[in-house]
């Protein structure tokens, strides 16, 4: 039975040790890449952020806010927090309005606004592994959002490879704080590239 302890224990060092490792190789100073083209070529400080760029849609930077609020609960192992920045994230994308867009691009926005709106709304009622869930495709929805509304801010896609076989958010830091993991592999992740 000792035999068996001993065995078991080994075993979950190795395990521990390999998903630091690996965490810390997706960790290396890769140079980000540059979104060309598809965004706003602007860059603001944080207290310039809150004034909108006339050309800008304010619900779409309100959808950010509210989406990079979330992130940072979550970040922070709050789920009644997160619970509450659901809600507030579902209420700004049902108010976004689509109609200054071509048809197409309204076509697509709807489609990414309903289902962006339906996993805020599963992260106001989940528990926090269930909203961490729903948070990886609301990023992907909030990334497809922002190609086409392009934004004020210079934007930073990061990626966790260890949350369900990759996972990607988006940021306003360039520093890592891994929505995924949160106190668990805090800085897990590196950044795929910069949208600004």
């Amino acid at each position: 039975m000792s035999k068996l302890k001993s065995t078991l224990g080994v075993v979950a060092i190795a395990f521990i040790t390999l998903t630091a490792v690996s965490c810390k190789d997706a960790n290396k100073n890769e140079a980000p890449t540059p979104m060309v083209n598809q965004m706003h070529q602007e860059t603001m400080t944080d207290s310039e952020a809150m004034a909108i760029n006339s050309s800008q849609d304010s619900k779409a930077e309100v959808i950010l806010k509210d989406y990079f609020n979330l992130k940072n609960a979550l970040v922070g192992d709050d789920n009644a927090k997160a619970k509450d920045l659901g809600m507030a994230l579902t209420q700004s994308l049902k108010s976004f309005d689509v109609s200054s867009y071509s048809d197409t691009k309204q076509s697509e926005l709807k489609n990414i606004i309903i289902d962006a709106t339906e996993h805020a709304e599963h992260i106001s009622e989940s528990d926090i592994a269930h909203q961490r869930e729903h948070f990886k495709i609301l990023s992907k929805d909030i990334t497809d959002m922002v190609a086409i509304t392009g934004t004020n801010k210079k934007l930073y896609e990061q990626f966790c490879p260890m949350y369900d076989g990759g996972s990607a958010w988006l940021s306003m830091e360039e520093d890592i704080k891994n929505p995924y993991y949160g106190s668990q592999m805090l800085n897990c992740g590196k950044v795929q590239r910069e949208i600004n």
